[in-house]
């Protein structure tokens, strides 16, 4: 047991830390019916770090997470400007063409690094495992600043996620809160990408947000049900791992798949339907 805690202790935080900021911006992602976005811009994250090889920085140097980052602004961009009041194409749509159009140049630009195979495999499933203290305290004070921001928006988010229609009735100028929602979930993506990869921060943002749908109404309660099912993932995830000698961060994703299939089966037997 001790060995077990000397060993995972740390990436079970960072893994705690992810689900704070992650389980909220699900949400709104739900809400806003824009499921792979969090794919897309972690794949424009991913291709910006790569793009910093060809330019002799290392993938973990400062050069290639501010490579990264303006690449996610970019992005952000992207997805705000094709936000209408009435959509022609699908959001989604755009959105998946942006991750396949990513994802293809990301194998084009690696293809010339030698490494270029273990380079995405690590874009694809990180390496939490391998954490340290600096990158913990990192994200921690990056999300907090981000977590900040959103609460003293959170009407204006709420509102453009949850009826916007409403929004723009009053008045509000939605493609500018999208852009801020959007650069801000970037810098978010940005930096979890780095340590947990593209899979593990897709299920971190998704599967907490779409378990606590299923049992909620009320935003606080979903945050609540989100991190309790982050929590549980997370320490779960990581005793396959541990006891069973698999990768971490497959490990926890595979585990939140499993949480969420028990869970919706619980709510497909509970047919009256449980609504805190």
């Amino acid at each position: 047991m001790n060995d077990f805690l000397h060993v995972m202790a740390l990436p079970f935080l960072a893994c705690l830390v992810l689900t704070g900021i992650h389980a909220y911006l699900g949400l709104h992602v739900i809400e806003r019916e824009v499921i792979f976005v969090d794919l897309a811009l972690a794949q424009i994250a991913a291709l910006g770090a790569s793009l910093s090889l060809i330019f002799g920085y290392g993938m973990d140097s400062a050069h290639s997470y501010w490579m990264s980052l303006g690449f996610t602004v970019v992005g952000a961009a992207v997805f705000s400007l094709t936000r209408f009041k009435k959509q022609h194409i699908p959001q989604e749509a755009i959105i998946g063409i942006v991750y396949a159009v990513s994802a293809a140049a990301l194998v084009l630009v690696l293809s010339r690094s030698g490494e270029g195979d273990e380079h995405i495999r690590q874009a694809l499933v990180g390496n939490v495992l391998l954490v340290g203290w600096p990158e913990v305290l990192k994200i921690f004070l990056i999300y907090a600043a981000i977590g900040l921001f959103h609460f003293a928006c959170r009407k204006n988010f709420l509102l453009i996620s949850q009826n916007p229609d409403e929004a723009y009735r009053k008045g509000l100028n939605v493609r500018l809160w999208d852009f801020l929602f959007y650069v801000s979930f970037g810098v978010v993506v940005t930096s979890s990408v780095k340590i947990a990869g593209v899979l593990l921060v897709f299920s971190f943002l998704i599967v907490p947000a779409a378990c606590a749908v299923l049992f909620a109404r009320r935003v606080k309660t979903r945050l609540a049900f989100g991190w309790t099912v982050g929590f549980l993932a997370s320490i779960a995830g990581m005793a396959v791992s541990y006891y069973l000698d698999f990768p971490t961060g497959a490990s926890v994703v595979c585990v939140f798949g499993a949480i969420l299939v028990l869970l919706a089966l619980v709510k497909r037997i509970d047919n009256k339907g449980l609504h805190w």
